[in-house]
C-alpha cells in the first residue's frame, strides 16, 4: 500500500514540513510573542500554501499515476490519502512546534486572550494547551483536508 501511495505520502510530508517552517517564520516574526495580537489573522495565510500543496499533489498524482488524466473521484481520493498522512503526522508536528519551535506560545496566547478580554483565565487555559492543540490539529487536518480535496479535485481533473 505504501508503494501505491508514495506520491500521497511525499506530499503529506511536504505539507507537514511546510507547516513547521511556517510556524518557525511566525515565531521569528514575533507572531507568537510581541505581535501575538495579529496571529489569529495572519496565521490563516498558511491556507494559500496548504491549497497550493494540495494542487501540486493532485497534479503530481495525475501526471505520474494516471497518465495525465484524472476524474474528480480519483483526485478526491488522492487528496484524502494526503489528508490521512497529514493527520497522522499532526501530533508529531505539534510536539515539534510546541516543545522545540515555540515553547512559550500557549502562555503568550492565553495571556493575550485574557488581557484583550476575549476569554476568561479558565477558558484560555482550557483552549491554549498542548492536548487541545493536538486534537484541533488532527480534526482540523481531516475536516479541512476533505474540503480542500473536494474543491481542488474539481479544478485538477482532466479527461
Amino acid at each position: 500500500m505504501l508503494e501505491k501511495n508514495r506520491i500521497e505520502v511525499k506530499w503529506g510530508l511536504i505539507f507537514t514540513l511546510a507547516m513547521l517552517l511556517w510556524m518557525l517564520i511566525e515565531r521569528v516574526s514575533g507572531l507568537h510573542s510581541t505581535h501575538i495580537a495579529y496571529h489569529p489573522m495572519l496565521t490563516n495565510l498558511f491556507a494559500i500554501i496548504a491549497i497550493t500543496i494540495y494542487v501540486l499533489a493532485l497534479r503530481d498524482k495525475r501526471e505520474r499515476d494516471f497518465d495525465g488524466k484524472m476524474n474528480w473521484a480519483q483526485g478526491f481520493i488522492t487528496g484524502i490519502y494526503v489528508t490521512m498522512v497529514i493527520a497522522i503526522l499532526s501530533p508529531f508536528a505539534q510536539v515539534l512546534i510546541h516543545f522545540a519551535i515555540t515553547p512559550h506560545f500557549f502562555t503568550n496566547a492565553a495571556t493575550h486572550a485574557v488581557d484583550a478580554g476575549h476569554m476568561s483565565v479558565e477558558d484560555a487555559a482550557a483552549y491554549f494547551n498542548f492536548r487541545s492543540y493536538v486534537v484541533q490539529a488532527f480534526l482540523g487536518a481531516i475536516l479541512l483536508g476533505i474540503v480542500t480535496s473536494a474543491v481542488v479535485a474539481t479544478f485538477v481533473r482532466r479527461k
